[in-house]
């Protein structure tokens, strides 16, 4: 999982998994939150104004059946280093 915030255009980008390209997208509410899909999959979760809109998170990880203290670790982890990617990967059992 790969997480960037553009500080410029106050935008979370979240991809769970890295796609060249979509399929489909959706907007998960009317305003702050996009998502993107690939066969049928969610792979990609933007967020405007994401400091204020966290909580649009819990809601997809609920929808999604997505792990929702992960998204939400990882959108801190890239608001708290703006303008670079941060990666968030699964540990690799011993």
């Amino acid at each position: 999982m790969k997480a960037d915030f553009d500080s410029e255009a106050n935008a979370l980008a979240i991809e769970l998994i890295n796609v060249d390209r979509w399929d489909d997208g959706d907007g998960f509410d009317e305003d702050y939150c996009n998502l993107g899909f690939y066969k049928g999959s969610l792979v990609y979760i933007g967020l405007l104004c994401p400091s204020d809109n966290l909580h649009l998170l819990k809601a997809v990880s609920e929808s999604y059946e997505l792990d929702a203290e992960e998204l939400i670790a990882s959108a801190k982890a890239a608001l708290a280093a703006p303008d670079r990617t941060v990666t968030i990967s699964e540990r690799v059992p011993a």
